[in-house]
């Protein structure tokens, strides 16, 4: 995979169309700023989040029912409701 600093796209956005994928830093700060990916992988990327979204949403729908389930709670403190909405904010 080949990987161009954040400022050579802005210079020269033309390079992209010569990979598949790139690996898109940022040189200053040390840290990846995402990927391109040519068009042609669209529809693998669509299919993909489309199967990584169903799953998380059968895991929260079961998670929503085993609290459901829960009628005593050995640690007063956990309130079941805020653990689910803190992981839809983490996923979505």
């Amino acid at each position: 995979m080949q990987t161009i600093s954040i400022s050579e796209v802005q210079r020269n956005l033309h390079k992209l169309d010569d990979f598949d994928v790139v690996k898109i830093v940022d040189r200053k700060r040390n840290r990846v700023k995402g990927y391109y990916l040519d068009a042609k992988f669209g529809d693998i990327v669509e299919k993909f989040a489309h199967r990584h979204n169903s799953d998380v949403a059968k895991q929260l729908k079961t998670l929503r029912e085993l609290s459901q389930n829960v009628t005593v709670l050995e640690d007063k403190s956990i309130d079941l409701t805020k653990i689910d909405s803190d992981m839809n904010d983490d996923i979505f």
